[in-house]
C-alpha cells in the first residue's frame, strides 16, 4: 500500500510517504527514503511501441511483448487470489534479462552519436549522448526489480494509471473554469471529490457515503 501527504509544494508531497510508490522514473523519486519502488509499466508499453514502429528496433517489439504477457499473468492469478508460481516468474525474469541484453547490444553495434564540441574542439563534459532506445533498454536493465515488482507484490499494481484517473477530474475543473474563487471552495471541492473516489474504492453507495458521519469512515478505513 502506497500512503501520500500532500503539501503546499512538489517537495511536501514527496515528504512523508512510506510503502510503494508507483511512478514514471522522474529521477527526483528515486531519492525518496523508506520507500519501495515500482515504475509505470505503461509509459513503457507506449515508449516500447515508438522504438517498434518508427526505428523498427527488434528488441523493443519482444519486450513489450513480454510485459503485455507478464500482465496477464499477474491478473489471471489475482482473480484466482493466489501469487503467481515462482518458476514462472523465474521463466518471466530470465526472458527480460535477455532482451535487455539484446537490447543494449544492438545499440552497442550503432555507430557512436556524434557528440557536442567545445569552442575549443574537445568534448563536452558528462556522458557521451545516447540513442532514445539505448537509454530505455538501460533504464529497463537499471530498475529491473522496480518493473517487474508487480509480479512479486500483489498490491501493487501494473501502472500508475489509477492515480491519474483520480486527478483527472481535478484538471478537467481547472481547464473548464479555471480557478476556485475561493480558498475554501477549491477545499471543499478536493474533499468532496477525495472522499467520492474512495468510496467507489472501497465498494461503498457514494450518497450514502457523503451523508455518513465523516468520524465512522475513519473508523471504517482503519479497519481495512
Amino acid at each position: 500500500m502506497t500512503y501520500y501527504r500532500i503539501g503546499a509544494d512538489r517537495g511536501d508531497m514527496l515528504s512523508g510517504v512510506s510503502g510503494v510508490v508507483v511512478h514514471d522514473h522522474w529521477q527526483p523519486y528515486f531519492t525518496m527514503p523508506r520507500v519501495e519502488h515500482a515504475l509505470c509499466n505503461a509509459h513503457h508499453l507506449r515508449e516500447l511501441q515508438a522504438l517498434s514502429e518508427i526505428e523498427h528496433e527488434d528488441w523493443s517489439r519482444l519486450m513489450q511483448t513480454l510485459l503485455r504477457r507478464a500482465c496477464h499473468v499477474e491478473h489471471l492469478c489475482r482473480d484466482k487470489q493466489q501469487a503467481p508460481d515462482q518458476r514462472l516468474i523465474d521463466l518471466i525474469t530470465r526472458r527480460y534479462d535477455a532482451i535487455v541484453a539484446s537490447g543494449i547490444t544492438f545499440h552497442k553495434g550503432l555507430p557512436a552519436l556524434r557528440q557536442k564540441l567545445k569552442k575549443d574542439g574537445t568534448p563536452r563534459a558528462g556522458r557521451p549522448k545516447r540513442r532514445v532506445g539505448h537509454n530505455l533498454a538501460k533504464r529497463l536493465g537499471d530498475h529491473k526489480e522496480a518493473v517487474l515488482r508487480f509480479l512479486t507484490n500483489p498490491d501493487v499494481p501494473f501502472t500508475n494509471n489509477q492515480a491519474e484517473r483520480d486527478g483527472r477530474m481535478m484538471k478537467l475543473k481547472q481547464k473548464i473554469s479555471g480557478c476556485f474563487r475561493s480558498l475554501q471552495g477549491a477545499k471543499d471541492f478536493t474533499l468532496i471529490r477525495t472522499l467520492i473516489g474512495t468510496a467507489k474504492k472501497q465498494g461503498w453507495g457514494v450518497i450514502q457515503s457523503l451523508m455518513r458521519d465523516p468520524n465512522d469512515l475513519i473508523k471504517e478505513l482503519r479497519t481495512v
